[in-house]
């Protein structure tokens, strides 16, 4: 299994950046798929998560109105569109299989998200 996360940068308060995760190795299509965050000093959080089955999405509020989850099936690839970015938004970003409930089995490299002026 292989998880490589990108797009990552430098962006100033309001813009907007697109994370990929490239997935390898796994089913990609049958499994859910989440993005997590660690801002510096601070815990992981939950950023947002698609299924599987229907490409249903769920959102943290800090993020809802601003963030997009999105996958591609052929391509074995997730999507996070972040708009409207803020300096609260600074952080490792992760992307990682499964879920909350279910737990995250496996994780990519993680990718950095500076949002600053």
């Amino acid at each position: 299994v292989q998880l490589v996360d990108s797009g990552g940068g430098l962006v100033q308060p309001g813009g907007s950046l697109r994370l990929s995760c490239a997935a390898s190795g796994f089913t990609f299509s049958n499994t859910y798929m989440t993005w997590v965050r660690q801002a510096p000093g601070k815990g992981l959080e939950w950023v947002s998560t698609i299924t599987s089955e229907d490409s249903s999405t769920f959102y943290a509020d800090s993020v809802k109105g601003r963030f997009t989850i999105s996958r591609d099936n052929n391509k074995n690839t997730m999507y996070l569109q972040m708009n409207s970015l803020k300096s609260e938004d600074t952080a490792l970003y992760y992307c990682a299989t499964g879920s909350s409930s279910s737990g995250y089995n496996f994780w990519g490299q993680g990718t950095q998200v500076t949002v600053s002026s």
